[in-house]
């Protein structure tokens, strides 16, 4: 995508269209369990559009926040300020959490699989890794207890959407049943990437592309995805960033750029 700002005539990143093609899927959602990151950002632009009365929910035990200025990580003490709750972590993932409060667990990864299992463990071999990654976090329990899950990832190519997950960090509801595990939630059920959106409605369906960014092909999509992607059965185009959205996220919600790139 190489769009432009039409009030500033500055590129639109491919983060900001992240954030906000993202951001507008929470319209009508209430709680969200947010990873830092673009999930983040994607939260609080949601916030002052189409989900203003959203709770963000962060895992350090931060319920309903509303910090000052962006977090540069989960610890970070900003997440404190204006919050509603500050609890201990095994009340959020005890009570919050496996208790069926959270609506959406809003999630990145390195790799996704069509059944919406996530990597964020390794690149590579487990003992020789190309690439050692951060790890699951709370991402298991939120995706065996959030009501469904959002992913954003910044690349999508046939490596960082594969048949094969190098390493499975995160199992899905179909990889969980099917060694006897049930989740409360359907699991992934919506991904943006820099090409579009990916949909499934829960277990027992795949990942199938329904949306594509202004200028991206479904053949292009389909291209840079691991497996034989499934398309829906009319393939939109997003709406590019308004200038009140590039706006907000700009100068309100991420003016240090602390992760829009």
């Amino acid at each position: 995508m190489n769009e432009q700002d039409p009030e500033t005539g500055r590129p639109i990143t491919s983060s900001e269209l992240l954030s906000v093609v993202a951001s507008r899927e929470l319209a009508g959602r209430r709680t969200v369990f947010a990873g830092i990151g673009l999930p983040t950002l994607a939260a609080e632009l949601a916030r002052l559009t189409v989900a203003r009365d959203i709770e963000v929910v962060y895992e350090s035990g931060v319920c309903g926040a509303h910090p000052s200025r962006l977090p540069e990580t989960i610890a970070d003490a900003v997440l404190i300020t204006g919050a509603e709750a500050v609890v201990s972590m095994p009340t959020l993932f005890g009570s919050v959490l496996q208790g069926g409060h959270i609506d959406v667990g809003f999630l990145g990864a390195a790799q996704i699989d069509r059944w919406g299992s996530l990597n964020t463990s390794v690149i590579g071999d487990w003992d020789r890794p190309s690439v050692r990654l951060p790890g699951s976090g709370g991402a298991v329990e939120v995706m065996a207890n959030a009501r469904e899950v959002f992913v954003v990832m910044r690349r999508h190519t046939p490596r960082s959407f594969t048949d094969a997950l190098d390493f499975c960090t995160t199992p899905g509801p179909d990889r969980a049943l099917a060694d006897g595990i049930r989740p409360l939630g359907v699991g992934v059920t919506r991904v943006v990437t820099e090409l579009g959106v990916l949909a499934r409605e829960g277990v027992g369906d795949e990942l199938r592309l329904v949306a594509v960014h202004p200028g991206v092909t479904v053949g292009q999509v389909r291209a840079a995805t691991g497996w034989d992607l499934r398309t829906a059965a009319t393939v939109t185009t997003t709406a590019p960033p308004t200038p009140a959205e590039l706006r907000l996220l700009r100068d309100d919600v991420d003016p240090d750029r602390v992760y829009l790139r």
